[in-house]
């Protein structure tokens, strides 16, 4: 799709919003990248944008956070029934689910109305594949793993028959779960000392580590121990989108901390911290926001920028576009964070505090809990049975999907 064929949905078939431009052009309804070009597109063809995050809040989501903060509200129900319309959709439940996790509260996001509120991935706490089956993502914290859990890694792999493989956030994701095999699965993870990774989350995903000073003669820094006391800080953190971050030990750079939403490189007298960087669509390389910083300075900004970020951005909002949208960019960003030009950094402080002290895991809680269990199968009325439609070819000696039907019994899925 060209930017001509957009621009002439919106200026010639009268297309004034994301979700007409979508429904007459098709874009945007694939991996959902471009989303932020066609509001962009929108604006310079002289449309209104309306802040409303759908058609059941006339609010942002920024005014939605902090409504729900200031005045205490901990449900969908509560806040649609003194501050929206309606009984909400796919925009606003997940979004506000967002906002309940990541203010904190202590409930587990598949109980009672909060369950119903998550997202596909969301509520199986896994990634939906292309033939219906679910990935499974252990924690690996800064890509650091001992030989006892590799192997119980490999023998749950082979044991459930999934497909493995290595990931770019230094973690190893198994493939080709079926939905009622995931406790069984999880129940292996959570005895050998894995939690969830959160692969399936708009959430905090890995912090990945070169070798540091550990191993490494250019090494100025421990790069794996930050990379670690980082993941395990921030786990399970609910934001706008996901938030990766990278922890190099020297200026060779080999974690890539510059291309992550938060990057730490050594040096020989600290930390230097870089913000708001991403892969992507659109790559950007992230901003140098403060340098030699020593440890607790270093933890104490990337503390307040996350929960700054997830106050005050926009939904499904990365770091990098948001820091290009907010006014006076990373200066104004310096002034809220070190100067504290807004009075707000108590309460950054706090809120952060607050998100460390009630992490559970997820998976663990599912586990303990009957109920959270049920929601697991593929039948309601035979929780045992698997999907017969779910089928598997072997390619270079591992399963994966074979043909497919992803929308009913005549579309098929070919390669």
């Amino acid at each position: 799709m060209t930017k001509d064929a957009i621009t002439a949905a919106i200026t010639e078939q009268g297309c004034a919003d994301v979700g007409a431009v979508k429904t007459c052009t098709k874009a945007g309804t694939g991996c959902g990248s471009c989303l932020p070009l066609l509001k962009q597109l929108l604006a310079e063809s002289g449309v209104a944008m309306s802040k409303a995050l759908c058609e059941h809040f006339t609010q942002s989501r920024q005014e939605l956070f902090d409504i729900i903060r200031v005045q205490g509200i901990r449900s969908f129900s509560e806040l649609v029934a003194s501050h929206g319309t309606g009984r909400g959709c796919d925009i606003c439940k997940p979004a506000v689910a967002s906002i309940l996790a990541s203010i904190g509260g202590g409930q587990h996001i598949l109980d009672g109305e909060q369950a119903t509120l998550q997202d596909t991935n969301d509520h199986m706490l896994a990634n939906l594949q292309r033939n219906g089956t679910y990935s499974v993502v252990p924690r690996v914290p800064g890509g650091e793993i001992t030989p006892e859990k590799l192997i119980v890694l490999g023998e749950v792999a082979r044991d459930f028959n999934l497909y493995t493989k290595i990931t770019g956030g230094q973690r190893i994701d198994l493939f080709g779960a079926r939905v009622e095999l995931l406790p069984a699965i999880w129940r292996r993870l959570v005895d050998a000392g894995f939690e969830s990774g959160h692969a399936y989350g708009k959430a905090l995903r890995t912090v990945k580590s070169c070798v540091g000073t550990t191993w490494c003669r250019y090494g100025v820094q421990d790069s794996v121990g930050m990379a670690i006391g980082l993941e395990l800080r921030y786990r399970g953190l609910r934001a706008p989108h996901k938030v990766k971050a990278a922890v190099s030990g020297c200026a060779r750079e080999c974690a890539e901390a510059r291309n992550k939403d938060v990057g730490v490189i050594a040096t020989e007298n600290g930390w230097n911290l870089y913000v708001a960087g991403n892969g992507g669509f659109k790559p950007r390389h992230a901003d140098l926001f403060a340098a030699d910083l020593d440890s607790g300075s270093l933890i104490r900004h990337i503390d307040r920028f996350l929960m700054f970020y997830i106050r005050t951005a926009d939904r499904l909002q990365r770091t990098s576009n948001w820091l290009e949208s907010l006014d006076g960019g990373l200066d104004h960003l310096r002034d809220v964070i070190v100067e504290d030009s807004l009075g707000l950094c108590a309460e950054l402080d706090e809120a952060m505090e607050r998100h460390v002290g009630n992490y559970s895991d997820e998976w663990a809680g599912v586990l303990e809990d009957p109920d959270r269990l049920r929601r697991f199968t593929s039948f309601v009325n035979a929780p045992d049975t698997p999907d017969p439609s779910i089928e598997f070819v072997t390619e270079r000696g591992q399963p994966v999907p074979g043909p497919s039907l992803i929308a009913g019994p005549s579309l098929e899925v070919r390669t």
